[in-house]
């Protein structure tokens, strides 16, 4: 059969999972009759309400006499690694962009992928029915940017198809006028511009593993594309590792991907891209080969965690009280599943506690596990995400990334004020009328608890975008830490509206009255840079009729909505986020009052030491 691999790569949000779906209900793939939903490709209920692609998908369709597979890239940042490993699975590649936004700095990182990989690129300007689109505009930030990530001559000439992917259009001229109904150029132009597979169907099995998929039945599920030969259920095979060492195995399963469906298959042939299942340890970049001849493929890239946070089992007084998930035993067992799917993902327990380092790729990356294991029924405590320090030539260095901000022009002095104070350097600022485009360098701990609060600093408004640069010296000075005090409860119990009117007075509360809150608890947001201990469950002493109308006449302020990723970027150091299925409450790491004051005094009074020690040296 004719085969053609390729992948969808874009920006995070410009189309690539919805043009999926118009790819697969165009070709035929599904009956006339069959019920799909949008956004087909992101089975995760995650993936639906953040509208984002978390991991790779493969899928294929039919057209004409040919196979297309198809890899849905992740767009976000985070997940980034594996648009990497894909471009060794596929010959081409379509590269969507917006005809609105143009080129972003996502679109600039899975270009140079595809580009250092030699992918056989089209370009797919989608949104073409937006207003104000622009795609001729778009056109020439593509060919700026292919020029200048130095493209060759071959792949610099690429074709162009216009689609709206959201209403199933396509046509070969930037008019949205001739939009016409189906994908049909975009078919014929993969048919047309695409490679077929470079492979040789006769040769010894050759098959490298870039992708990871893990099912309770078979273990883990290696994912990649025939390089030679064909492989049957049954065969006797070799798999070889990085490192050179080797382990014999026999397929128990084969899977090939059409539509929604992963399929049993008896045998695949060369070119094709299957699922193999037989080897429960089989990683990344490992190449399974015929016996007979043991010739292993270039290893490929596994991009390194960045950031590290603890998770540990849940410890508040309020500990098995929603989830059913709770013992270390459980959690372990879930990380150890998640880390056979997920290959940037990686954790190590603490000796003799219940905790784990848990590494990613970054705060969305941790954020989505943590979500997922909540979902499904765990409790557990986790703290501040922390980057990861490494040594390089002697020398400690941290990450830094490239940020890309899109303001309106009257928050343009507050966010260069902010940024400055995270240790951020300015590349360039581009005013653009209505709004300034202002891009930085900054070390990944500056974006901590910045990312979240940004929305709010523009007032929805902004637009905000960064991506892995490089490891760099450690930036000296303390950034992203909160220096504003929080308001924390001493009493277990509920609150209570009589005791909140009190507590308000001294800042912003995170509990309205009902919530169960205990000694400890975070409640709400001193308005000084201290912490002030609260008593949120007293109640008024009910001496007759009026006295209780008059408690049920207070009106208090609506409190601040705090989601799991503000809750990770405003808690500090000595501080935790409580996990539950219903539940997510921040909380003190020592939740004896007097304990934690005695603690705090200890802390402020090294530090006294260490300045004075500090100063006499100067």
């Amino acid at each position: 059969m004719d085969i053609r691999n390729i992948a969808i790569i874009a920006h995070v949000d410009h189309g690539k999972t919805t043009l999926v779906n118009a790819l697969l209900t165009n070709s035929g793939t599904f009956r006339q009759n069959e019920e799909v939903q949008d956004r087909m490709m992101d089975s995760n209920p995650i993936e639906h309400e953040r509208g984002i692609t978390i991991l790779a998908k493969t899928t294929s369709i039919k057209w004409k006499d040919s196979k297309i597979n198809i890899v849905d890239t992740p767009g976000h940042a985070d997940f980034g690694g594996e648009v990497e490993r894909i471009m060794h699975m596929v010959d081409g590649c379509l590269l969507v962009v917006d005809a609105y936004e143009g080129t972003m700095p996502q679109t600039r990182f899975v270009l140079k992928n595809a580009l250092e990989n030699h992918i056989k690129p089209i370009v797919v300007i989608n949104k073409v029915d937006r207003p104000n689109a622009d795609p001729k505009k778009a056109v020439d930030e593509v060919l700026d940017l292919f020029i200048e990530l130095g493209a060759p001559d071959d792949l610099l000439d690429f074709p162009i198809v216009y689609v709206s992917a959201l209403n199933g259009t396509s046509s070969l001229s930037p008019d949205p006028a001739t939009q016409k109904p189906g994908m049909a150029p975009l078919f014929d132009m993969i048919l047309a511009k695409i490679p077929a597979p470079k492979c040789d169907p006769n040769g010894p099995f050759q098959w490298q593993s870039a992708l990871l998929d893990y099912n309770d039945f078979v273990g883990r599920i290696g994912i990649g594309t025939v390089r030679r030969g064909s492989v049957r259920v049954g065969d006797s095979l070799t798999d070889v590792r990085k490192d050179g060492t080797t382990t014999n195995f026999k397929v128990m399963k084969l899977y090939t991907f059409y539509g929604m469906s992963r399929n049993e298959v008896d045998h695949v042939d060369a070119g094709d891209i299957c699922g193999i299942a037989g080897l429960t340890d089989i990683g990344v970049s490992d190449t399974v080969c015929d016996p007979k001849k043991l010739e292993a493929l270039p290893p490929l890239r596994v991009d390194e965690p960045t950031l590290q946070m603890e998770f540990g089992t849940n410890s508040s007084p309020m500990r098995g009280q929603d989830g059913k998930l709770v013992t270390a035993r459980v959690i372990e067992e879930r990380l150890f599943e998640e880390t056979q799917r997920d290959v940037s993902l990686k954790f190590k327990r603490i000796p003799n506690t219940e905790t784990w380092v848990v590494s990613g790729r970054g705060e969305l990356h941790l954020g989505v596990l943590i979500e997922t294991m909540r979902r499904e029924g765990y409790e557990l405590e986790v703290s501040k995400p922390q980057v990861i320090i490494k040594e390089i030539n002697g020398e400690k260095c941290e990450p830094y990334e490239d940020l890309q901000i899109d303001v309106p022009n009257e928050f343009v002095g507050d966010m260069m004020t902010t940024l400055g104070n995270r240790g951020s350097q300015l590349v360039s600022m581009d005013d653009n009328g209505m709004t300034t485009r202002l891009i930085y360098v900054i070390p990944s701990r500056g974006l901590l608890g910045f990312v979240s609060n940004f929305l709010t600093m523009t007032k929805g408004y902004g637009i905000i975008n960064h991506t892995f640069k490089e490891y760099r010296p450690l930036f000296k000075h303390e950034v992203g830490e909160r220096n504003i005090g929080v308001l924390v409860s001493t009493d277990k119990g509920e609150a209570t509206s009589y005791a909140l009117q009190k507590v308000e007075e001294h800042g912003t509360m995170f509990i309205v009255p009902g919530d169960l809150c205990y000694e400890g608890m975070i409640v709400g947001e001193h308005r000084y840079p201290v912490d002030l201990a609260v008593n949120c469950t007293m109640t008024k002493p009910m001496t007759n009729v009026r006295s209780s109308t008059r408690e049920l006449m207070i009106v208090l302020k609506a409190p601040r909505k705090m989601s799991l990723e503000a809750c990770l970027d405003y808690i500090n150091l000595d501080e935790l986020v409580e996990i539950t299925p219903h539940a997510i409450r921040m909380r003190k790491r020592i939740l004896d009052t007097s304990e934690r004051k005695k603690f705090d005094a200890h802390k402020k009074a090294d530090a006294e030491s260490a300045l004075e020690e500090e100063t006499k040296i100067l």
